[in-house]
């Protein structure tokens, strides 16, 4: 007669699901920092594929954040992203982690913006220096700054916020815009002109109420 042996049954533990999503973000932010060291140590020895990568992964961000600092000036805004890349390309190295990279990046662009408006104070026979405006406080973190813009947006109405969604963070023209609206491409640009007016709008009304 044949003795069987009982066993006790084990089972893995499970990971508490917070465990585990703190888990999944130290791994994101891990290979966020090596993409960062990758990128900066490429751009350095002049690659530029990595240069492209970088550009966009964070135009938008640089962008989002200058529209802010400037208070809805998408001109000031485009050629701060431009010259922030520009300064990238000739002076960025290596960095510690994704945050160092997007300090970097983000200190880049508020300088350009400062000395933008050094300039126009010196010419201040266009421009009175009582119309120009203040740099954000200091003490502003950038997500500060991104949700200002974010909470701008909400108060606008939802076809203007999607026009300015479609043509500065999807990037699509004035022609591929009227094509999803049925519109003409002139009336398009009417739409999104009076889009930026109400963004600039409500941008310098938030900046007013934090000073």
């Amino acid at each position: 007669m044949a003795v069987v042996t009982s066993m006790p049954l084990t089972f893995p533990e499970r990971q508490p699901q917070a465990d585990v999503k703190t888990l999944q973000r130290e791994e994101a932010s891990n290979a966020a920092d090596e993409r960062a060291r990758r990128w900066t140590a490429a751009i350095g020895r002049g690659d530029e594929t990595a240069f492209r990568e970088l550009y966009d992964s964070y135009r938008d961000r640089v962008f989002r954040l200058a529209l802010v600092i400037g208070r809805g000036d998408d001109d000031l805004a485009h050629e701060t992203v431009q010259s922030v890349f520009l300064t990238a390309a000739s002076k960025l190295r290596r960095v510690e982690s994704e945050a160092h990279l997007w300090n970097w990046l983000a200190r880049v662009a508020r300088q350009q913006i400062g000395k933008t408006w050094r300039q126009i104070g010196r010419n201040s026979a266009i421009v009175p220096m009582a119309e120009l405006p203040e740099c954000s406080r200091a003490e502003q973190s950038d997500s500060e700054l991104e949700e200002k813009l974010d909470a701008a947006l909400l108060h606008m109405d939802p076809e203007e916020t999607q026009l300015i969604e479609w043509f500065y963070f999807d990037r699509l023209s004035h022609k591929e815009i009227a094509a999803q609206l049925r519109l003409t491409p002139k009336a398009v640009s009417s739409r999104l002109e009076r889009a930026r007016a109400r963004l600039k709008l409500f941008l310098a009304r938030q900046t007013r109420h934090d000073a």
